[in-house]
């Protein structure tokens, strides 16, 4: 008998591109998004996120003294930044620069990076018609899976930052600290202490950030009138940045609380013995709800605010320069 013709095998990219193109019926079709797009999406990710985080290391270390101790910095976010110099030195500023730089260009190469490339198959999976229809969903689940595996690898340097902001004796830097950590604490206990509540902070936060900044952008631009494929790169950068403020404090407000318990979880000794959600539930009782959710809010919607915007500005140049082509959820009526 004959032997049956074996099919060639195909990867799931042209699939995927293939079945995308034919449910545009002749419109342009976006694209290509292969390797190469999703390591530039990731990289504009990485500076993004280093940049706005490093620059803005001194608020961050106002903020977590405020909310590690509140009763010595209950001034304010602006008296905050003497009482620090005061009594530490301008360099106390910068305390914990290191870990955050590299941290964040970490979380930032896998959240933005990720969140292109949920966000895309998803789309695709689904059509134009109903990815259109389910693009805020669509937003969050991406948003939900990028910083799943982005806080995997984001957990210990944050953890060495509160250490170093918390006790800026502990160590020299970033160098110094992790060593020291892991050898008096331990992997777990010392760099994951606060994974519960980082991912309780950073997915809704990040979730928020994505739905918010693209539901956003999306009405600046039905609002104006103005056409995002022909307006000039001036004004998609204006575009970006407002929705970028708008999303920062939406996303700054959910998430406060366990950017609360997150820095209290890290300082040394703190909630006491037991487990990681034990010691939570004890320093969330010894807080207390409202002080979770104020105590630093200020500082913090000042802080993302701008820190989400300068993220979106910059992440849209990079992505401009390298000559990607964002995607982009379309309505198929139009």
């Amino acid at each position: 008998a004959p032997s049956a013709t074996r099919q060639p095998k195909m990867s799931l990219t042209p699939l995927l591109h293939a079945s995308f193109k034919n449910r545009t019926q002749g419109k342009k079709v976006q694209g290509p998004f292969d390797l190469m797009y999703y390591l530039k999406g990731a990289l504009a990710g990485g500076l993004c996120c280093s940049i706005t985080h490093g620059a803005l290391c001194p608020v961050d270390v106002v903020k977590t003294r405020i909310q590690l101790e509140p009763l010595k910095y209950n001034r304010g976010m602006i008296a905050g930044f003497g009482q620090v110099i005061a009594s530490e030195g301008v360099s106390a500023l910068a305390t914990g620069l290191g870990p955050t730089v590299v941290g964040y260009f970490v979380q930032g190469w896998f959240k933005f990076g990720g969140v292109e490339f949920f966000k895309i198959n998803f789309a695709q999976r689904l059509g134009e018609k109903k990815a259109w229809e389910l693009r805020i969903p669509i937003y969050l689940g991406a948003a939900a899976c990028a910083e799943f595996i982005a806080d995997i690898f984001l957990c210990p340097l944050e953890a060495t930052r509160i250490r170093l902001v918390s006790n800026p004796e502990y160590a020299s830097g970033l160098i110094t600290a992790m060593p020291k950590i892991l050898r008096e604490d331990g992997l777990i206990k010392g760099f994951y202490s606060g994974f519960g509540p980082i991912l309780l902070k950073q997915i809704p936060y990040t979730m928020a950030k994505f739905a918010v900044q693209g539901w956003a952008a999306e009405n600046i631009w039905k609002v104006s009138g103005m056409n995002s494929n022909t307006s000039s790169e001036s004004v998609k950068l204006g575009v970006s940045l407002t929705s970028g403020v708008i999303a920062g404090v939406a996303a700054a407000i959910i998430s406060h609380p366990a950017d609360t318990l997150l820095s209290l979880i890290n300082k040394e000794g703190a909630g006491g013995e037991g487990t990681i959600m034990t010691r939570l539930g004890r320093l969330a009782y010894e807080v207390g709800f409202v002080k979770l959710c104020l105590t630093g809010l200020g500082a913090r919607c000042v802080m993302i605010g701008s820190l989400t915007a300068g993220q979106f500005g910059i992440f849209d140049t990079i992505m401009t320069l390298t000559g990607a082509k964002k995607f982009k959820f379309t309505n198929p009526n139009e």
